[in-house]
């Protein structure tokens, strides 16, 4: 499953190339160049947890979602009740693979998802929100965080 933000992107890449070839053919090499890497690297598949029911991979989960969101400025107590509360959530609702929002105390609302790299399920950090200011990076994420004993699917 490919994020929306990923078939936008490649929508935009498709033009970018169609734009370099209308405008010198010596262009098509590179732009077709820098539309694969830039592709390549922002669009993610998006995973879901499979294991969260095992005590080794809800603590490992805990732990990185936590981590982010201390990085982020959360207080470490905050970011712990979050991290449990969104363990909570994702594993009684199984939602499957979708990113997913977690609104803190604080007014800012940080936007995760999972993306399954070769063997490894990671954490995703790519937005947050707080009142009018939003920042997205969906080109190289605000954080990740690789999920030790942790599988997932897409």
């Amino acid at each position: 499953m490919r994020s929306d933000g990923c078939r936008l992107h490649s929508r935009s890449m498709a033009r970018l190339l169609h734009r370099a070839g209308l405008m010198c053919p010596a262009n098509r090499v590179w732009a077709l160049s820098l539309a694969v890497v830039l592709t390549a690297s922002s669009c993610a598949s998006v995973a879901a947890v499979t294991n969260l029911s095992e005590e080794s991979c809800r603590i490992s989960f805990a732990r990185r979602l936590s981590v982010v969101l201390t990085q982020e400025g959360e207080q470490p107590e905050i970011a712990d009740a979050l991290a449990g509360k969104t363990l909570s959530t994702l594993t009684t609702y199984r939602l499957g693979p979708r990113p997913f929002t977690i609104a803190a105390p604080s007014g800012t609302d940080y936007r995760f998802f999972i993306n399954r790299t070769g063997a490894d399920c990671v954490l995703t950090l790519y937005g947050r929100r707080k009142g009018f200011v939003s920042y997205t990076n969906n080109l190289s994420y605000i954080a990740t965080e690789i999920l030790p004993h942790c599988t997932c699917a897409e």
